[in-house]
C-alpha cells in the first residue's frame, strides 16, 4: 500500500477477468452526457425493490455518488472509517474488484446531510477520475493503478463539493462553484496536465455538473448557476453565450434533447412568483443591527431571517462578519433570481435571453432533482413528491400531480424503456409510465436514504442506497 494509491484486490479477481464486456455504459453521473437516459432499448424491470427482481446486492461505506459504469466495472466513490476512497465492482456479481484511499490534510465542511464522497465519479475505457472536495481529483487506470492527482479543496463552501468531473475527448473537465475563487478548468485526461482554466468568481455557491452541447459541429460546455446559464468554447474556455433569469443558486444539471434543445432549471428559496424574499437595505439594517456601530454585520447582531439563515454563504470572504458590498450583493440576488425551468434553442452567441428562449415554465420547479428529458417529453420532480411531465416543444404542462413518496428529492429521475424511476431521500421509488398520463406502475421502499441517482445499462438498473448497491434486470414474466 502506498500513500497515494491503497488498492485492495478481491478473492474474485479470476473471475472479473474472464467476465464478458458488456456493450452499454453510463460514463459519468447521470449516464452519458447526464441525459439521465437508457442508451439501449433492453426491457427493464418494473416491479424492482428490496426483495424484487434483485439480481446482487452489495454492502457499501456511506457516499452520495453514483454509480458510474464501464465495461464490467462499477465505480463509484464513498467515505470509509474517514478515509476518501474509489471502489472498483464487478459489474456482473457485484464483488470488490479494487479500493484506492485519497489523502487529505483537512475534511472539508459540509451539510448536515452531505457527504465527504458527494461528486460522482467519470470514466472511460482505460480510465476513471475521482473528486473529492477536501483533496481533489484522482485519475486511476482500470486495475486501480494511480496515474496522476491534481490537488484542490477544501474550499469556501460549508456545503461541500457536489458538481462532478466528466470526461470528453482528451479532457476532463470539471466546474467548482464556491462562495470565493470559483472556476472551471479542462484538465488533460493522460496526463494530469491543466490545459485552461476560466475564472467563475462572479458565481457564489453552486452545484451544476459540466454538459456538453454540440453545437454545428462543434463542442461547447454548458454551466447553469447563479442568474444565468453560460456555453463555454470547449478548446478556449471562453464565454461564448449566456441565457440570464436563472435562481440565485443551482444545484440542477441541464440536459440536452435528442433534438438540440438546452433543457436548463434553477431553484431556490424566495425565487418563486408568489413567495419572493425581499430584503431591506444594508443601511436601513445597519442602524439597527450593527451594535458596535462597525459598519459591519456579525452573525451574533442579526436577528432572525433570510440573512442569519444564509450567513455563511453572504459572508463570501469568511471573515465573520458581512459587510455592505456582501449584504447588496446577496440582496441584489434575491431580487433578481427566478425559479424556472428553460428550454433553450443552439447557435447563439452572447447575451441571447430575448432571442434563444423557447419556452420557459416557472411552477413547481425541482430543487435538486434534474430535469429529464425522454422522448419529447420533460419530466420534473419538486420536493414534496410534486412531478411535471411538459412537452418538451412547447414547455405546455401534460400532467402534474403529486407522487405517493411525498419526501424531498436529491436523487434525479432517470428513464428508459418507457418507464421513468423516482426515487425519494426516504429511500422510497415510484416507476411511472413516460407518457402524458404519468400512469403509475409500480412502487417500493428501500427502507435507506437515497441521494444518489440510479443508472440503466443494458437492461439492469443499478441503484445505491445509504448502505447498499443494487442490480436489478427484468424476469423472463416481465
Amino acid at each position: 500500500m502506498t500513500q497515494q494509491s491503497r488498492v485492495t484486490w478481491s478473492l474474485v479477481f479470476g473471475l472479473w477477468l474472464a467476465a464478458p464486456v458488456e456493450a452499454g455504459s453510463w460514463p459519468q453521473f447521470r449516464g452519458r452526457n447526464s441525459s439521465g437516459r437508457a442508451e439501449s432499448a433492453d426491457r427493464l424491470p418494473t416491479q424492482i425493490g428490496p426483495d424484487a427482481s434483485v439480481v446482487w446486492k452489495t454492502a457499501l461505506p456511506p457516499g452520495h455518488s453514483s454509480p458510474a459504469i464501464v465495461g464490467n466495472r462499477i465505480y463509484l466513490s464513498a467515505v470509509r472509517d474517514q478515509r476518501l476512497v474509489t471502489i472498483a465492482l464487478d459489474r456482473s456479481s457485484g464483488k470488490p474488484i479494487w479500493e484506492a484511499e485519497a489523502p487529505y490534510e483537512k475534511l472539508e465542511e459540509i451539510h448536515r446531510i452531505g457527504s465527504y464522497a458527494q461528486a460522482t465519479p467519470a470514466a472511460d475505457a482505460e480510465r476513471v477520475v475521482s473528486f473529492f472536495g477536501s483533496s481533489g481529483l484522482y485519475c486511476y487506470d482500470a486495475s486501480g493503478k494511480l496515474l496522476w492527482r491534481l490537488p484542490m479543496g477544501p474550499f469556501n463552501n460549508d456545503f461541500g463539493a457536489a458538481s462532478s468531473p466528466v470526461i470528453a475527448d482528451d479532457r476532463v473537465i470539471l466546474c467548482q462553484d464556491h462562495d470565493s475563487e470559483s472556476f472551471l478548468v479542462a484538465i488533460d485526461k493522460r496526463t494530469g496536465k491543466t490545459i485552461w482554466k476560466t475564472d467563475r468568481s462572479e458565481f457564489p455557491r453552486n452545484f451544476c455538473t459540466p454538459v456538453i452541447w454540440d453545437v454545428a459541429g462543434k463542442k461547447q460546455i454548458v454551466i447553469a448557476a447563479t442568474l444565468r446559464v453560460v456555453g463555454y468554447d470547449f478548446e478556449t474556455g471562453k464565454e461564448l453565450w449566456t441565457v440570464r433569469g436563472l435562481s440565485r443558486t443551482v444545484c440542477m444539471t441541464p440536459v440536452v434533447a435528442d433534438d438540440g434543445t438546452l433543457i436548463a432549471a434553477g431553484w431556490s428559496a424566495g425565487g418563486d412568483a408568489s413567495d419572493r424574499i425581499r430584503l431591506e437595505p444594508f443601511d436601513d439594517v445597519a442602524a439597527v443591527q450593527d451594535k458596535d456601530k462597525d459598519g459591519l454585520l456579525a452573525e451574533m447582531e442579526l436577528g432572525e431571517g433570510a440573512i442569519k439563515q444564509r450567513f455563511s454563504q453572504v459572508d463570501r470572504d469568511n471573515t465573520g462578519t458581512i459587510t455592505r458590498a456582501e449584504y447588496e450583493y446577496f440582496r441584489g440576488l434575491f431580487d433578481k433570481g427566478r425559479n424556472v425551468v428553460l428550454a433553450i434553442r443552439p447557435g447563439g452567441r452572447g447575451d441571447v435571453t430575448d432571442s434563444h428562449v423557447l419556452w420557459q415554465h416557472d411552477r413547481f420547479v425541482p430543487f435538486c432533482a434534474s430535469p429529464l428529458w425522454y422522448e419529447g417529453k420533460v419530466f420534473t420532480v419538486k420536493d414534496g413528491g410534486i412531478y411535471t411531465c411538459l412537452d418538451a416543444k412547447t414547455g405546455k404542462p401534460y400532467k402534474q400531480g403529486r407522487l405517493d413518496a411525498t419526501g424531498e428529492y436529491y436523487s434525479s429521475p432517470v428513464a428508459g424503456d418507457g418507464k421513468v424511476y423516482w426515487l425519494s431521500e426516504e429511500g422510497k421509488l415510484t416507476v411511472t409510465r413516460a407518457d402524458e398520463t404519468c400512469e403509475v406502475l409500480a412502487t417500493a421502499n428501500f427502507g435507506e436514504d437515497v441521494y444518489a441517482t440510479p443508472a440503466l445499462v443494458d437492461g439492469r438498473i443499478y441503484l445505491r442506497t445509504a448502505g447498499h448497491l443494487y442490480c436489478f434486470g427484468a424476469s423472463s414474466g416481465e
